[in-house]
């Protein structure tokens, strides 16, 4: 079993999930550290989605252990990963354009006091939040339909950090976004991290992920085939993992301890 850095608030090993014959993951190794970006990467089919379902609660992994701020856990349903501290926010984003801001974060969440929503409370707390991301949003009271992409993902993962989450994971959050409109979405990752959270970014796109990544973790065809840390790599290196040029994984134990054996 993989031993944990303090920091640590996600860790599985042995990790594996099967769907019939088809064996989508096999002994995955995987964390993430509070205040710390890591980046999944890996070619279509190798695993990131199941891998994204099962700590989201969707998919319960068939075999492995998952520890989470320092406790075994055992995630069955999304409900559960909610309440563990475990957010996803996936490609999609599920806003509602005709719905205001306010709206959108509190869907489903809605403060009631003496039987009426608690508008006052709703706005405050949603200014809060994004002004907690440096988000760039003129005002949380127009629709989401006017909003632009980079906009829309920042009122999704607003409404992520509604649950005080430790871990936030980001489905590609920059796809199909212009330039300025990414730039603005990475500033929100980087503002994650600086308040601790850990930060699991699912992406195609190396640019975003050398950008704004610690670690880069690569799955290829449902198994670890690489794990690097971004000041000590390149896009080359990562690629040819991804596409299998390169099978020689680096388990999740190892990349933890060598920064610490450097300092010492």
């Amino acid at each position: 079993m993989t031993t944990t850095s303090p920091a640590s608030v996600l860790s599985m090993t042995g990790v594996s999930k099967r769907f019939g014959a088809v064996q989508a993951l096999k002994d995955i190794e995987f964390g993430v550290d509070s205040g710390e970006v890591v980046a999944l990467v890996g070619d279509n089919g190798a695993g990131k989605s199941t891998l994204v379902k099962c700590i989201a609660g969707v998919y319960p992994p068939d075999d492995g252990h998952v520890v989470f701020d320092n406790s075994p856990v055992t995630i069955t349903s999304p409900a559960q990963a909610q309440e563990l501290g475990i957010a996803t926010v996936f490609q999609d984003l599920a806003l509602c354009d005709n719905l205001d801001v306010v709206s959108n974060l509190y869907l489903g969440s809605e403060v009631v006091r003496n039987r009426a929503l608690d508008e006052v409370t709703m706005e405050k707390e949603s200014w809060r939040l994004l002004r907690e991301l440096s988000a760039k949003i003129p005002s949380v009271r127009i629709p989401v339909a006017s909003l632009s992409g980079g906009q829309r993902q920042t009122v999704a993962i607003a409404r992520s950090l509604l649950g005080k989450p430790k871990v936030v994971m980001l489905d590609e959050p920059t796809a199909a976004l212009g330039v300025a409109q990414t730039a603005e979405v990475l500033n929100l990752v980087e503002r994650l991290r600086e308040n601790g959270l850990g930060v699991i970014l699912i992406s195609h796109n190396m640019s975003d992920v050398m950008a704004v990544a610690d670690r880069v973790v690569v799955l290829r065809l449902g198994r670890n085939n690489g794990e690097f840390r971004v000041s000590d790599t390149n896009v080359q290196e990562i690629i040819a993992a991804i596409t299998g040029a390169t099978t020689n994984a680096v388990s999740a134990r190892a990349a933890r301890k060598a920064p610490q054996e450097e300092q010492a």
